[in-house]
């Protein structure tokens, strides 16, 4: 009997977590500090880039900036400044293997990635937990854009809802702190007017990504490049001469010579992953605030 009794207490005492639901919305946000870096989201559906992207830790389930839900097992990404939610073709540079994924969370914490991805994703890629890769970062225009326009603010989608159970997992700590002064806040996307929104609605309800995109592997061919260190631009080629000096990289003239002639700073090529991140916290230290890890 007693024992009996003791079972009810437990299983009294024992409470159902309901799944998380998503409430997926468009949003580009503000400046926020991250792993000791600001970053300013903008909107952006031409965006390509190289860099290193990682595989996030923890299967989740668990909210996402913009109110939907990270999932282990599901295509997804997170990245600093794209507006949420995007669609991207993720590509890994060392192996050829492309994947679709919907970018619905920001980071990753540490200084110098690209991207994360979730579990699954990586083993797609052919890349373990926590594992570093070189990849290429291309946002699916089309896609994105009617995204920005589905989920915008008052408007109805036929979005399908994920079922999840959930979990209890850890969560980033964002700092939030004002951002840096001269820096302009990012502004969140206004709406459309109500008769421009019921026709973007209606014309996009149909064609928008869903949730949980399915996957889908493409396989190209490898190619692998060499890491730099990008910290920065100038106007001015002695005031990005002697600044490149501070950190022991070179000043670069970007593009087409003009009377704006744009000055990079970039250090590089370096041999490893562990040399480029050397170079990126030296430069971090030194008070540099634009600091990313390219592949070319």
């Amino acid at each position: 009997m007693r024992r009996v009794c003791c079972l009810l207490l437990a299983l009294s005492g024992c409470s159902i977590v309901p799944p998380i639901q998503p409430a997926p919305r468009y949003e580009v946000g503000r400046p926020y500090q991250l792993g000791g870096f600001w970053s300013y989201p903008r909107e952006e559906f031409s965006r390509v880039e190289t860099g290193l992207a990682v595989v996030v830790e923890g299967a989740g389930p668990r909210r996402t900036e913009n109110g939907e839900v990270w999932e282990g097992a599901a295509m997804l990404a997170s990245h600093r400044s794209l507006q949420l939610p995007a669609i991207i073709t993720l590509t890994n540079l060392e192996n050829g293997r492309a994947l679709s994924l919907r970018v619905n969370d920001r980071g990753p914490e540490q200084a110098g990635r690209m991207v994360g991805l979730s579990r699954r994703a990586g083993e797609l890629l052919g890349v373990a937990p926590r594992g570093v890769f070189q990849a290429r970062l291309e946002v699916q225009a089309d896609a994105s854009r009617a995204l920005a326009e589905g989920l915008a603010p008052g408007a109805t989608t036929n979005t399908p809802t994920l079922a999840m159970t959930a979990a209890p997992v850890g969560r980033v700590e964002r700092e939030s702190l004002a951002p840096p002064e001269g820096a302009r806040a990012g502004a969140a996307r206004a709406a459309p007017g109500r008769r421009a929104l019921a026709e973007i609605t209606q014309a996009n309800a149909v064609n928008l990504p869903p949730l949980r995109l399915a996957e889908e592997l493409r396989q190209g061919g490898a190619m692998p490049g060499r890491l730099f260190l990008d910290a920065g631009s100038f106007f001015t080629y002695a005031l990005a001469q002697r600044q490149a000096v501070r950190i022991g990289a070179r000043a670069e003239p970007v593009g087409p010579r003009s009377r704006q002639q744009e000055f990079r700073l970039r250090a590089g090529p370096f041999a490893s992953v562990a040399e480029a991140d050397a170079a990126l916290e030296r430069a971090r230290v030194a008070g540099f605030p634009e600091l990313r890890i390219v592949v070319e």
